[in-house]
């Protein structure tokens, strides 16, 4: 070490457009030495935005492929802040919401860094948004529960704190990295007694041009997630909040990227948002229903 330590902040990256970061995220990353990027949030945008010398670093992780490990990421935070840099590690949705971000602040303090964290906008609240669904609605829904979809894969499934909240209709689920492990969800739920009509959305590439829903049932929604072909990242929304005719809108006044559910044996029809790539349709099977966007 040539001088007196850099500092780190963990910055939540929102749901991947520029324009939702903080005005202090953004601040930090302007005066950053060294910024280290996640896949998910703004990072595709945000070379423009550092100073020319400043280094940009990828560990994004993708589904199945984590070239770069926890642990080595915690300790490029440090390496880079010991040798008197500032660095900001940037994180999509928010540091503290299924982020690891607590990891990390444990790494800098560990090594006598100073670490900030910068709140983000989670996907968990901003992916259903986009897709025309609060997690709280009055009279609907009084509270979420927000649990990664790695908790269904255990060997004794999901916990019974996500079990309780799905067989409660008062309490949205929301289920984050979930794509994988769908179908262990939606058994152990059917096992637990969680009614089969449960409306279910699954919102893949929220807040993107490819952004895409498709809606159904928990009974249909292994089936309908394999005919839509729903690929990570998606955020599966599980609840009351689901239904299609929530907030009263007719389909077509806010339907975005909406893949409605159909009758076994029939087809969906697929409506793209503007802007979409030709091709952004499915059929899946479901009951017929008419979907909602951003």
């Amino acid at each position: 070490m040539t001088g007196a330590p850099g500092r780190v902040a963990l910055v939540g990256g929102g749901p991947g457009p520029l324009d939702l970061l903080t005005v202090r995220a953004l601040r930090l990353l302007r005066a950053a030495d060294v910024v280290i990027a996640d896949r998910l949030g703004p990072a595709a945008e945000i070379r423009a935005e550092l100073r020319p010398d400043a280094l940009l670093v990828d560990v994004g992780k993708r589904p199945g492929h984590h070239p770069v490990p926890q642990e080595r990421i915690s300790a490029l935070l440090v390496e880079h802040a010991l040798a008197g840099r500032t660095v900001v590690r940037l994180k999509g949705g928010d540091p503290f919401v299924l982020g690891r971000g607590g990891e990390e602040v444990l790494a800098c303090r560990a090594a006598g860094i100073e670490v900030e964290v910068v709140p983000g906008i989670s996907s968990s609240l901003a992916v259903p948004q986009a897709a025309g669904i609060p997690v709280t609605h009055r009279g609907t829904s009084a509270g979420v529960h927000v649990v990664s979809g790695h908790d269904a894969a255990g060997p004794h499934g999901p916990s019974p704190a996500t079990l309780a909240a799905l067989a409660d209709d008062s309490i949205t689920t929301v289920v984050l990295m979930g794509v994988r492990t769908l179908p262990a969800l939606v058994a152990a739920a059917r096992a637990h007694g969680v009614p089969g009509e449960r409306p279910v959305a699954i919102v893949e590439n929220g807040h993107t041009p490819l952004q895409r829903t498709t809606l159904t049932t928990l009974e249909r929604a292994v089936r309908a997630a394999e005919e839509a072909q729903v690929r990570s990242p998606a955020v599966i929304v599980i609840g009351e909040v689901a239904r299609p005719d929530l907030l009263g809108e007719a389909p077509s006044a806010l339907a975005a990227g909406i893949v409605a559910g159909a009758p076994a044996g029939s087809s969906a029809a697929a409506l793209s948002p503007s802007g979409a790539p030709a091709g952004a349709s499915a059929r899946i099977a479901g009951p017929h229903v008419a979907g909602r966007g951003a």
